[in-house]
């Protein structure tokens, strides 16, 4: 069974700590995604956190994605920073660059779907010329 990519019927995230890290400049969200087990991926559950605690134009950064054996839950640990670089300077350069290759690879496949909509949308409209003279004639 193929599921949509909000997640938004099959998933609640439940808030297990939620941590203002002054020192470090950061807020340390702690969250788990029930029913979600190998289903979720991290840029995934970046999008699903940016929208539960509405962090839109801040820097949220997947550090762990915990699947717990023998349930269906995912918990998993996010950074938030208001400034790239003060994340940059303090997690590993790592985790980074994994992430870039990650958009990447999603930009990528946004890429390839997009010629394949169009040649779509383009094609039913080449059937119909083709119809169009058919008809004529028999007329």
């Amino acid at each position: 069974m193929k599921y949509p990519k909000d997640f938004g019927y099959m998933s609640v995230i439940q808030t297990l700590s939620d941590v203002n890290n002054t020192f470090l400049s950061r807020r340390e969200l702690t969250c788990d995604f029930a029913g979600l087990s190998g289903k979720l991926k991290s840029m995934e559950a970046v999008d699903m956190v940016t929208k539960e605690f509405k962090l839109d134009g801040k820097v949220v950064v997947p550090m762990r994605l915990k699947t717990h054996v023998g349930m269906l839950k995912v918990t998993g640990i996010f950074y938030v920073y208001d400034d790239e670089g003060l994340a940059k300077k303090h997690i590993n350069p790592t985790i980074f660059s994994r992430l870039e290759k990650i958009k990447a690879k999603i930009a990528e496949a946004e890429k390839a779907e997009a010629p394949a909509e169009e040649a779509a949308t383009e094609a039913p409209a080449e059937e119909a010329a083709t119809e169009a003279p058919a008809e004529e004639k028999t007329e």
